[in-house]
C-alpha cells in the first residue's frame, strides 16, 4: 500500500506555524496530523477549533484530526465545519456510542477513523471494522509529544493488518508516537501505511525528513 506520511503540528514552532505548513506541503507529505487533546481523556490540553480554521485557508494538505477527548461525537460537526477531512476518535473514549460517533462522522462527509490505546486489544475493533476508513494503532501513551516508541507496538500493528485482511479490507493502519527514520522501515513491514511523526519531521530539515520517512 502506498505510504503517506502526516507530520503532527504537535511538533511544530508556532511562531512560524504557517511557514512551516508551507513546507510540509513542498516536501511530500499528503496529510496534516491536527492532536486535539482535552486534558480529561489524556493529561494535556492542546489546540482546538480556531488553530483548525486558521490554518485551513492557507493549505490544501489533507486535515486528518486525531481527537483525544471525552464524548467525540458532541464535537464531530463543528471539526468538520473548521475543515477536517478526516476525524478520527477513540474507541476508549466513544464507548458504547462508537457506531453513532462513526455514522456522524461520514454524514457530515469526513473520513472516519478509529484509534486504541497501548492497552487495548485489536479484538476490540472488530464490531467496527468494516465502517472506518483508518485504524490507528497509539504506539506510545496518547497525551505528549516527543515519547519513545513503545516496541510490542509492531505486533500489534501486524495483528491490525492480519484483522483487516481477513475481511478482505485495505483499511488504512495509521501509526503514532515515537515513529523516527531508524524505525519507520519496521512499522511499514508489519503493516502500517499512514506514518504519524512529529519531531522527526520538524526538527531540522522538513523536506529531507519526510523523504527518509517515506523511504
Amino acid at each position: 500500500m502506498k505510504t503517506i506520511i502526516s507530520p503532527s503540528i504537535l511538533a511544530a514552532d508556532f511562531n512560524i506555524l504557517g511557514q512551516q505548513i508551507q513546507e510540509i506541503e513542498k516536501s511530500g507529505a499528503e496529510y496534516l496530523h491536527i492532536d486535539v487533546m482535552d486534558g480529561v481523556f489524556v493529561p494535556s490540553i492542546s489546540f482546538g477549533m480556531p488553530v483548525i480554521a486558521s490554518i485551513r485557508p492557507g493549505t490544501k494538505l489533507f486535515f486528518d484530526v486525531h481527537l483525544m477527548i471525552v464524548e467525540p461525537v458532541r464535537y464531530v460537526e463543528t471539526f468538520a465545519q473548521c475543515g477536517a477531512d478526516m476525524i478520527t476518535f477513540h474507541l476508549e473514549a466513544a464507548g458504547e456510542r462508537t457506531a453513532e460517533t462513526i455514522d456522524r462522522i461520514h454524514a457530515l462527509g469526513c473520513k472516519a477513523g478509529i484509534s486504541i490505546k497501548p492497552g487495548t486489544p485489536v479484538a476490540a475493533l472488530e464490531p467496527y471494522i468494516k465502517q472506518v476508513d483508518m485504524i490507528l494503532v497509539m504506539t506510545v501513551e496518547p497525551g505528549f509529544g516527543g515519547q519513545k516508541y513503545i516496541g510490542t507496538s509492531t505486533e500489534k500493528i501486524r495483528e491490525t493488518r492480519r484483522l483487516l485482511e481477513q475481511y478482505g479490507l485495505q483499511t488504512d493502519v495509521q501509526v503514532d508516537g515515537g515513529i523516527t527514520a531508524e524505525n519507520v522501515a519496521a512499522v511499514k513491514e508489519a503493516g502500517a501505511n499512514v506514518i504519524v511523526a512529529g519531531s522527526a519531521v520538524f526538527r531540522g530539515n522538513i523536506g529531507e525528513n519526510v523523504k527518509r520517512l517515506l523511504g
